[in-house]
């Protein structure tokens, strides 16, 4: 992999951790050995993962999200 990817990053806008440069290479996320699909953000350090529940949204419009612990693999689709 000739890119490092950040730590940690988010795909909400409003997040300090969103970049949309490196979101638009295409980044995939394997948790705990699995491909996952529903990542709205992850930390490698801290081994942590928030993924989507579903297609349910709070009062501001945001993805409701269940927070879970273990390995992390982010990388970069196609290479």
């Amino acid at each position: 992999m000739t890119d490092v990817l950040p730590d940690r990053l988010c795909v909400d806008p409003d997040s300090p951790f969103h970049d949309a440069d490196v979101l638009a290479k295409g980044i995939g996320v394997r948790f705990k050995g699995e491909e996952k699909t529903n990542v709205e953000e992850y930390c490698v350090s801290e081994g942590w993962v928030r993924l989507a529940v579903g297609n349910r949204v709070d009062r501001r419009g945001k993805a409701l999200t269940v927070k879970l612990q273990g390995p992390v693999e982010p990388y970069v689709k196609g290479e």
